[in-house]
């Protein structure tokens, strides 16, 4: 019941994205949409849904990773240039795509922890990095893969993908319910109290960094077999949208308070964005426009369903003097302090 709570918002708004998507779908077509097109739309948010689990993790404990981008590229580049169309030869380079995610988040949390670099510092300077690894390893977009090992990730006529999804999800119920998902949350709330009293909080950092970074693997796994070809830059637009996710799911930055599954909910509902404003007829040029007041109206949400939450008073200010908005039998009213 706690995590459904946590992860309100981003409910919230993906079941009002998919209203939105339901109009504006029959509207332009004049029918429902097909199974089709609910298969597409599951298998091309599962990439964003694994990067937005790993970005969830590193947040809660009061950290970011802008790294994400280039670590899902890194996977790609992997998986197409090591492919060569035979299932057991992909799995193997899919295998290795996640091994080297999981080793450049380890790289980031022990920077980070260790060399007690701000997160945004370490990440920024290790997408680069990353990146450059990408166009070594793939210098130009191509490579295939096998459609047996497509037919198991993202099968276009079986919905394959709600198990990869149901995984992701009860790996992260299971995560969260084990010492080091509590550990995590308690670095995320008071980080030196959590040292105090025992918590290794370094190999925690270590550990979500990792995970971020296994995470940005399997992600670019699900990106090839959805796309069946590799470019470098795919991790690109990963970096905002992860982030933008974390945010629709309700999540604080602050860290020690949300649920990766609201971070799920918003993969979901951004990817929906897309859809809605393609079929609306929206130029695409404008499209970054529409998804960024998207995103300011998901957090205004978030910061008036927590007040509501707390039941403490709206602080703004006016005219240089502190204001109050607080409720009286259901009206609000402003009171100077």
């Amino acid at each position: 019941m706690s995590e459904l709570r946590a992860a309100t918002l981003g409910y919230a708004v993906l079941a009002a994205t998919a209203a939105a998507y339901l109009a504006v779908y029959t509207t332009s077509l004049g029918h429902l949409p097909t199974p089709f097109d609910y298969l597409s739309l599951l298998n091309t948010s599962l990439p964003l849904v694994f990067v937005a689990i790993g970005q969830s993790l590193v947040v809660l404990t009061g950290g970011i990773d802008l790294s994400v981008g280039g670590m899902v590229g890194l996977g790609v580049a992997i998986v197409a240039a090591g492919s060569t169309g035979s299932a057991a030869v992909t799995a193997g380079w899919m295998l290795a795509a996640v091994a080297a995610g999981a080793a450049c988040g380890a790289v980031n949390g022990v920077v980070v922890a260790r060399g007690r670099i701000a997160p945004i510092l370490t990440t920024l300077a290790t997408l680069s990095v990353y990146s450059g690894l990408a166009l070594k390893v793939l210098p130009v977009p191509g490579g295939e893969i096998s459609p047996a090992v497509r037919s198991v990730l993202t099968d276009p006529d079986l919905p394959t993908g709600l198990i990869w999804l149901g995984a992701a999800v009860a790996g992260w119920l299971v995560l969260r319910r084990t010492r080091f998902g509590m550990r995590v949350y308690a670095v995320g709330s008071d980080e030196a109290a959590a040292r105090a009293s025992g918590v290794p909080t370094v190999r925690v950092k270590v550990g979500v960094y990792s995970l971020s970074g296994l995470c940005s693997g399997l992600a670019a796994v699900f990106y090839v077999s959805t796309t069946t070809s590799g470019d470098p830059n795919a991790g690109d637009p990963f970096i905002l949208t992860s982030i933008a996710a974390v945010v629709v799911g309700g999540i604080a930055f602050a860290g020690g308070r949300g649920s990766a599954l609201g971070a799920v909910a918003g993969a979901f509902a951004l990817t929906l964005v897309i859809d809605v404003l393609f079929f609306a007829g929206i130029d695409p040029l404008y499209q970054s426009l529409f998804q960024g007041l998207f995103l300011v109206v998901a957090v205004l949400l978030g910061s008036l369903l927590r007040w509501r939450r707390s039941g403490s008073p709206l602080r703004l200010r006016r005219f240089g003097s502190p204001l109050r908005l607080r409720r009286f039998g259901g009206l609000l009213r402003w009171r100077r302090s």
